[in-house]
């Protein structure tokens, strides 16, 4: 055997043992760190995880109360990491987070990839309706067509156990409309966009006072269970875990959280069960594959603080309550913006140069970088950095992908203005420059480059500005700047209107000096060039 190889075939002998090694100690290295970092996205909204009214930067819900509970018997701290819901499995294989919890439904497709702990709360799948519609009063009218004939549409959160309950039934007569928070399905109802909105039973009842222009049609059905999902393989931790919500049930802390929140009902004692066997295979299926029974719409009516009347924050107080956490968060825009436009237009002038100037090896390369950056997504681009590179051993946290998936990005719209820029400097400028002397760096740094930053200012500016706005997309990598957090707070708030003004004045407030910036440049430039 070449000896050269013998390390790498003894590595691949060793890796399997070493991940089951590795996988085994994600309990020790958990309780090292001191801290169980779990995932969940609060812009699902209430009862789940949503921000506080007395101190938005914080969240509040029955499951950050779990948490708290799971991390206390485990004897570390619980630490919330913000993140797009459906994206919670990638952040959990790329270890972001240590787990999973944000209302994630046990489904034997998640199992292949994760692992899940006992359920911690029995759900249904209830559908809600505008009160004034008689057309819609029952599920049965789902398999007719709507008044016209046309199908009618019914709102779901993308990715969640309502969006698989209607797609596998072909037989109803249904537009499945999917939406990235729970509130968005449940206002496009009342506005009369949609038909209906099929919502887990928590959420219909936390919201079901802010909504109060719907009503529930017929009872609860798709009986399911929220549990927790770990990486595979990581068994001592679901172990763990299990225990923990093991003694939370027998010790009535679980029941109380549910209490507190108007969350309970009969349906919960089936969690007795699985806690006394201490194990759970899942719900039972029927032939045909799909869940079997309907859940029971009997229990305890929530106590009076959670059946209250619910009352939003309108106009001022919705600026004194929120403006501040807006303005922190277009803090984040406004770092992410100034550290990453200045690496764009580094990249993007020397790309220019090279495509210009450089040897003709290094021209070809360029311009497939260029065309590459601006023929894919941002999106795609800060997807690759943040959860493709931990896959092969590079992890690059949120902030740094951020300003990196920027710079990058623009540095290729960049190049493009400074190429166009270099390229109406006359030619004879640099021949001159040649026959008295001097070098073809020093000519273009002296006489070349400042004339072409004269031409390029206003454009330039012009994606400065530009990048203030696409600073929203870095909210796929976890990342809460500013629009994020209008859709956060709108979600929970239900104050639209009011965020929506807040949040576009402070993008106003940002770019409104740069683009006074950029018309007295360009004034002072004009003055200064030559005649």
């Amino acid at each position: 055997m070449n000896a050269a190889r013998a390390p790498i075939l003894a590595l691949l002998l060793l890796a399997p043992g070493l991940a089951s090694v590795a996988r085994a100690d994600a309990l020790a290295d958990l309780r090292a760190r001191g801290a169980l970092v779990w995932g969940a996205d609060q812009e699902g909204g209430g009862p789940y995880v949503y921000p506080r009214d007395d101190d938005p930067a914080r969240v509040t819900g029955f499951e950050v109360e779990i948490a708290a509970r799971l991390a206390g018997r485990l004897g570390v701290e619980p630490v919330f990491f913000q993140g797009p819901w459906d994206r919670m499995p990638e952040l959990l294989r790329t270890r972001k987070i240590d787990v999973v919890l944000n209302g994630y439904e046990w489904a034997p497709a998640r199992l292949e990839a994760m692992e899940a702990t006992l359920p911690y709360y029995v759900y249904g799948l209830q559908l809600l309706a505008r009160a004034d519609d008689a057309s819609l009063a029952s599920w049965s009218d789902l398999g007719r067509a709507a008044p016209g004939g046309r199908r009618r549409k019914i709102g779901v959160l993308t990715g969640s156990a309502a969006e698989t309950y209607l797609r596998e039934r072909p037989e109803l007569a249904v537009e499945v409309v999917s939406y990235d928070g729970n509130t968005d399905a449940l206002r496009e109802t009342e506005t009369a966009k949609l038909d209906a909105t099929l919502q887990d039973t928590p959420i219909v009842t936390f919201y079901a006072p802010r909504f109060p222009r719907l009503r529930t049609v017929g009872a609860p059905v798709g009986r399911g269970y929220y549990v927790i999902y770990t990486r595979k393989g990581e068994r001592e931790l679901v172990s763990a875990l299990n225990a923990a919500l093991i003694a939370l049930v027998h010790s009535g802390d679980l029941e109380r959280i549910y209490r507190r929140w108007g969350l309970w009902s009969e349906a919960q004692r089936e969690l007795e069960a699985v806690a006394a066997a201490g194990r759970f295979y899942g719900y039972e299926r029927a032939a045909d594959g799909r869940p079997r029974g309907e859940l029971a719409s009997g229990g305890e009516a929530p106590p009076a603080s959670a059946a209250a009347p619910w009352q939003r924050a309108r106009g001022w107080q919705v600026a004194r309550r929120y403006g501040a956490i807006l303005l922190r968060s277009a803090g984040l825009t406004v770092v992410l913006s100034v550290l990453s436009f200045p690496l764009a237009i580094a990249a993007g002038l020397l790309i220019a140069l090279g495509r210009l100037h450089g040897p003709a090896w290094l021209r070809p390369p360029l311009a497939l970088y260029v065309e590459f950056l601006r023929g894919t997504p941002l999106m795609l681009q800060l997807y690759f950095i943040f959860f493709f590179l931990p896959e092969i051993g590079v992890a690059v946290p949120a902030f740094w992908t951020a300003i990196l998936g920027l710079a990058i990005n623009y540095s290729a719209y960049e190049s493009e203005i400074y190429r166009a820029g270099l390229q109406a400097i006359p030619a004879g400028q640099m021949e001159a420059a040649l026959s008295l002397g001097m070098s073809r760096a020093l000519a273009l740094r002296r006489i070349i480059v400042p004339q072409a930053v004269r031409i390029v200012v206003p454009p330039v500016v012009n994606d400065f500005i530009a990048l203030f706005k696409d600073t929203s997309v870095c909210s796929v990598v976890t990342l809460v700047e500013l629009t994020k957090r209008f859709s956060v707070l709108s979600q929970s708030t239900q104050a639209t209107v009011e965020l929506m003004a807040l949040t576009a004045a402070l993008y106003l407030l940002m770019s409104t000096p740069l683009a006074l910036l950029s018309r007295h440049l360009e004034r002072r430039l004009a003055r200064e060039a030559p005649a």
